[in-house]
């Protein structure tokens, strides 16, 4: 028997290396909660009182993952065989608790066995840990931030029924809405009636996103998160307002990145003629056009940090 010590956040784990006894490979065979792999998608969770811990554990699927389920362990017991895009959220007490994912477990499951990698959490806090890919049992600890751009379209995991005896259901918190700020650009300002595209936008369009450009980045000294989501009004179809709302959004997220702002924080959406300004707008074409300016927008959302 021996014992290492691997360090994987010091601000998060303290992490060690122990040993223990094999359960039989039939304690794996848990039952299917119903005939679907994945739930539902991923939504930023609430925080817990100081009596609980939250876990939220993840899986990545991007280049470099692996085929098959990874088996989580709480506690030397099977929790959930996340499969890449999928997650895990779940709740125990507060205090030392021994956490791994393991690929390619069976026949030696080692997260029974071998390799448990006992960690120290903290009441009130929540964990975000990714599954590793290269065989390596212990958790990668994650930021919050990091991780929720990661955990952004992945879906909960559900066909398999948790063994793990500590886990607990999570008894959540109000959650405070998370604090941003809105800068609204005229549609009508950007684009000409019924254009999106790159080569569309006014010189007057240009000016605004290069003066908001400018702005984000001395009223936010970290730019975490940015939602350019394009709206319109209500003349036309659903399907063409979505489209459109949707390629305005993208071209304004377009010349964001241009100004400077990193890719990986930017994302476009639309929300077409869904979230209207104005209402009561009657008479000719010309006049609803006219009435309904406000409702074309593009909105973009800067989330600040928690």
């Amino acid at each position: 028997m021996f014992k290492r010590i691997a360090v994987l956040n010091v601000a998060l784990l303290s992490v060690a290396l122990a040993s223990a006894q094999f359960a039989t490979a039939e304690e794996f065979k848990s039952g299917t909660v119903s005939d679907k792999v994945f739930g539902t998608q991923y939504a930023p969770v609430a925080p817990v009182a100081d009596r609980q811990v939250q876990v939220v554990y993840y899986r990545a699927n991007a280049m470099g993952t692996q085929q098959g389920a990874a088996h989580v362990y709480v506690d030397r017991e099977f929790h959930a065989g996340l499969l890449p895009g999928g997650y895990s959220a779940f709740c125990v007490a507060p205090g030392n608790h021994s956490l791994g994912a393991y690929l390619k477990d069976a026949p030696q499951y080692k997260g029974k066995s071998t390799d448990v990698f006992s960690a120290s959490l903290d009441g009130g806090k929540t964990y975000f840990l990714r599954v590793r890919e290269d065989g390596h049992g212990a958790p990668q600890p994650v930021a919050r931030v990091e991780a929720e751009r990661e955990l952004a379209g992945m879906r909960k995991q559900i066909q398999a029924l948790s063994r793990a005896s500590t886990v607990q259901a999570c008894d959540y918190l109000p959650m405070a809405p998370a604090p941003f700020t809105d800068y609204a650009l005229s549609g009508d300002v950007l684009f000409a009636f019924g254009k999106s595209g790159y080569q569309d936008i006014t010189f007057q369009g240009r000016e605004a996103i290069r003066q908001l450009v400018s702005r984000l980045k001395q009223e936010n000294a970290n730019l975490e998160r940015i939602e350019v989501v394009g709206h319109t009004d209500s003349i036309g179809s659903a399907a063409s307002n979505h489209l459109l709302g949707l390629k305005r959004a993208q071209t304004v997220r377009r010349m964001l990145l241009e100004g400077g702002l990193p890719a990986s924080a930017v994302q476009a959406s639309s929300a077409g003629a869904n979230e209207p300004v104005t209402s009561g707008c009657y008479g000719s074409r010309a006049e609803k056009v006219a009435c309904y300016a406000a409702d074309r927008r593009v909105v973009v959302r800067v989330h600040t940090q928690r």
